[in-house]
């Protein structure tokens, strides 16, 4: 009793044991903090990768019906296998490509036996037919099985002008180039990428006798009902994580499958002991937290924090280093990786979609010449020959049709000056941005019957040709939706110059929608107009804001700083 008085039991019992037994529920519940940290990390990290990798492959996929409509508007203008020689380009991205009649018989085909293969399963072959007779933008049909391989395959197929364009892409070889690159050798993680009817289409990394695709698998139904979630999964005394997402355009089911007490390697793992063996230690114990705290749970909320950065379209603020143990610096280096992948996709996306534009351009100004320089010439030598026929003819019903053929002649050509300035404005190119858009605004009072005011602000001067046809066809863009969707009573096209940039805003007082905070979403809104409109602006360095809402009406803004204005006398 005596002893147990003095100091140094004392200091054992009150002191040093409190402490040690605080310590140690403090441990334990860092412990479980952390795994809970992590745990909620990789979910949020892993539905982050799926959804990422479920929008490059829409990106593919879109891509690559892009292109077989590309080819369908082609084959109706030019000779069927000239068209189809035409896309060598693109043609590692099918598995073949070919071009039927309305009928659905083929014209041209670059794997013809392949295709002879396909059509004689009864399924693919009514799909064609049906397809053929079906005119239409790009879509995809059901998938059927690739008479070499025996895997599915997915079709694209378009029809314009009589001719049905199709492709035939491998959905294993896609989601390899995409999903590759979130699961890769060694991960405990596993990726499924499944049909509407469950079928498994490619499989990515192992996870023991867990792994394994199909329509029970967890996530696959709800990504197929179009769900996109997070949700943990025990298995054999362990949990995983599975992220799952629609893949929009096809209907598939993306998931991916993750043992998340894995991420951490050995040394997450052996931290379960480390409260038994810190116990004697409170030093030791203090000198854990506080590394813990510095090396793992800081850049975990650094990493949490970029990647939701990343997550707004921000690519190089995932690159900002996190520091923290090695696992939490791999994992960062993937997401880097990871970004860095989806960032070339996009610009690779980007600068298609600028070649497209040229080439639209550029066959508007071949149309746009034609029908000046032969069409409408032909239609005034049509009209002077009625009139002189008018001169000469002495019967009073002669003369009454002669009349009304001259005002039908006069109405043509007048429609015809309208559709060439449309494609071309050749006044852009010899007055200018300010008196091209005072003629627009003019044409559109007549034609959409709303009042279009045209504003101009400040002194006028050129800018480079690439940056007035993008802010004319911007003007053409938002007063066509003024026309469709607006219901406005009013509409007004300023243009302003000040020394720092130049300014176009297309206003109105109509109906107004649900603006998108990127360009990037006005696609998931059927605004492809608009999109097309940001991606022109884009092009030549000036930015669109969009800013609408219902009932109060809608305004575009597009402006293109003056150091990239070229002025010119």
């Amino acid at each position: 009793m005596n002893r147990a008085r003095s100091l140094a039991p004392q200091l054992l019992i009150y002191t040093v044991l409190p402490l040690t037994l605080l310590l140690g529920v403090v441990a334990l519940g860092g412990l479980r903090l952390h795994q809970q940290a992590m745990r909620q990390m990789v979910g949020e990290r892993d539905e982050r990768a799926v959804r990422a990798a479920a929008a490059a492959l829409e990106e593919q996929l879109q891509r690559r019906a892009a292109l077989v409509e590309s080819l369908a508007l082609h084959a109706a203008a030019v000779d069927p296998m000239v068209a189809l020689s035409e896309v060598s380009a693109f043609r590692a991205d099918f598995t073949g490509l070919a071009l039927f009649d309305s009928a659905g018989r083929p014209l041209a085909a670059d794997e013809a036996d392949w295709w002879v293969a396909l059509a004689a399963q009864p399924e693919a072959a009514a799909a064609l037919r049906a397809a053929a007779a079906t005119p239409g933008a790009a879509r995809f049909l059901p998938l059927f099985r690739d008479p070499t391989t025996g895997r599915a395959t997915a079709l694209i197929v378009a029809n314009a002008g009589g001719v049905l364009a199709a492709g035939a892409i491998d959905p294993a070889v896609l989601a390899r180039e995409v999903i590759g690159r979130i699961v890769l050798p060694g991960d405990h993680a596993a990726a499924y990428l499944a049909a509407a009817d469950g079928t498994l289409l490619f499989q990515a990394g192992e996870l023991g006798d867990h792994a394994g695709g199909g329509i029970a698998h967890p996530g696959i139904a709800e990504a197929l009902r179009g769900e996109i979630g997070t949700t943990y999964l025990p298995v054999a005394g362990d949990e995983h994580v599975v992220s799952y997402t629609p893949v929009a355009p096809v209907g598939w089911a993306l998931v991916m499958e993750e043992a998340w007490r894995e991420m951490g390697g050995p040394l997450l793992r052996g931290t379960e002991l480390v409260p038994f063996v810190l116990l004697p230690a409170l030093a030791v114990a203090v000198a854990g937290l506080w590394f813990g705290a510095r090396q793992v749970v800081r850049p975990l909320q650094r990493l949490a924090a970029n990647t939701t950065a990343l997550g707004r379209g921000e690519f190089d603020a995932v690159s900002e280093p996190v520091g923290g143990i090695a696992e939490i610096r791999l994992l960062h280096a993937h997401l880097v990786h990871m970004a860095r992948r989806l960032h070339m996709a996009q610009q690779g996306l980007r600068d298609y979609l600028g070649a497209l534009t040229a080439g639209q351009e550029e066959e508007r100004r071949r149309l746009a010449r034609e029908l000046h320089d032969e069409t409408l010439q032909s239609l005034i030598a049509l009209n002077q020959r009625i009139q002189l026929a008018q001169q000469t003819a002495a019967d009073p019903a002669t003369i009454a049709q002669l009349a009304e053929m001259e005002r039908m002649a006069a109405a043509t050509m007048a429609e015809l000056r309208r559709l060439t300035r449309d494609l071309r404005p050749s006044y852009l190119d010899d007055l200018g941005l300010a008196p091209a858009l005072s003629l627009l605004a003019r044409d559109a009072t007549e034609m959409l019957g709303v009042p279009v005011r045209f504003e101009p602000t400040g002194e006028a001067r050129r800018l480079s040709p690439e940056a007035e046809l993008a802010f004319y066809r911007v003007a053409q863009e938002g007063l066509r939706n003024v026309g469709r969707h607006a219901q406005a009573s009013m509409a007004t096209v300023a243009l302003t110059f000040d020394a720092l940039a130049t300014t176009l805003i297309i206003s109105d007082d109509g109906v107004g929608f649900d603006a998108a905070q990127r360009p990037a979403e006005l696609a998931a809104g059927g605004h492809f107009g608009l999109l097309g409109a940001a991606e022109r602006a884009e092009a030549v360095g000036a930015r669109l804001t969009i800013d609408s809402a219902p009932g109060r009406g809608t305004r575009l803004a597009c402006v293109l700083n003056q150091p990239n204005a070229q002025a010119k006398a």
